[in-house]
């Protein structure tokens, strides 16, 4: 019974809009009373707004209880493994562990040696499955369909887990996508296209900010000059199709990757990403839990 949640190439389109299914339901408000009492545990090894607050939020909200992880109070400051804090956690005996790493599929040591379920909440530059499930739910709801739908993943494209896992999903869900960005940040399987055209021909518009903290060399360009050549200003929306979207995994860096102006300006569904994120979060709880 119940299913880990750790990457979505590995989930078929059929699951994948199941998912979607349930987290509509959620949002047009649905209550499931079924989980009452179960324990997750939240294990953030890496900060976390967005992803950690919203899995909180969607437990609370289908009656679990919640343990929350604080890494600089925990033993690892005394050279405890990853590993052996998850088993640790593991231990205690929650139903659910919803983990974030910084190693690229970090959950392959843990399958086998852990009873709990588990939620990938971001291993390293490798997968985001939930931000991508409510990227897609985002979409489907703004336009009632994915097939033909063109999509531009702009930014610091090499070192995001959202950029890697939405190429692939999307293009499974028969969705055309390209990148464009700075081209220290580009990989040459993912599509590149000039931005000014990358914006002119999408009907989303992606934004990433620049991850400085993968970095292993600080970016060439100045934050000025990223901001003219790829930054998303006023300007910048008059280049948009007709019924085009904004759209940014957040965090955002005003006055980078996007101007101060367009984060709550009428193509941005920004903040709707964020409200998504609760329902596709319960769905994933619900799967992994009940299904």
């Amino acid at each position: 019974m119940g299913k880990n949640l750790l990457e979505l190439k590995s989930l078929d389109v059929s699951e994948i809009v199941s998912i979607l299914d349930q987290a509509q339901a959620f949002h047009d408000g649905e209550v499931f009373r079924g989980l009452e009492g179960r324990i997750a545990a939240n294990l953030f090894f890496e900060p976390s707004t967005r992803t950690q607050y919203s899995f909180n939020v969607a437990e609370v909200k289908l009656g679990l209880r919640v343990v929350s992880f604080n890494p600089a109070g925990s033993s690892l400051q005394k050279n405890e493994s990853f590993y052996d804090t998850v088993k640790t956690f593991d231990s205690f005996g929650p139903d659910l562990l919803v983990i974030r790493h910084v190693e690229n599929e970090y959950y392959n040591q843990l399958l086998g040696h852990v009873n709990a379920k588990i939620l990938n909440g971001g291993d390293g530059t490798g997968n985001h499955p939930t931000q991508s499930l409510l990227d897609l739910l985002t979409i489907r709801q703004e336009f009632g369909h994915f097939e033909g739908l063109k999509v531009a993943i702009i930014g610091d494209v090499s070192h995001s887990r959202v950029a890697h896992t939405n190429f692939e999903v999307m293009g499974r869900l028969g969705m055309e996508v390209c990148t464009s960005g700075p081209e220290e940040y580009m990989e040459t399987a993912l599509n590149y296209k000039p931005f000014e055209e990358a914006v002119r021909e999408s009907d989303v518009v992606m934004l990433l900010r620049v991850q400085h903290e993968r970095h292993k060399e600080k970016m060439h360009l100045s934050v000025e000059e990223y901001h003219r050549r790829y930054g998303m200003d006023k300007q910048k929306l008059s280049w948009m199709k007709d019924g085009a979207i904004i759209m940014h995994p957040a965090p955002f860096n005003r006055g980078v990757e996007i101007a101060d102006e367009v984060v709550e300006c009428s193509r941005s569904r920004i903040f709707k990403q964020v409200n998504n994120g609760v329902f596709v979060r319960m769905a994933a709880i619900k799967r992994a839990l009940w299904d």
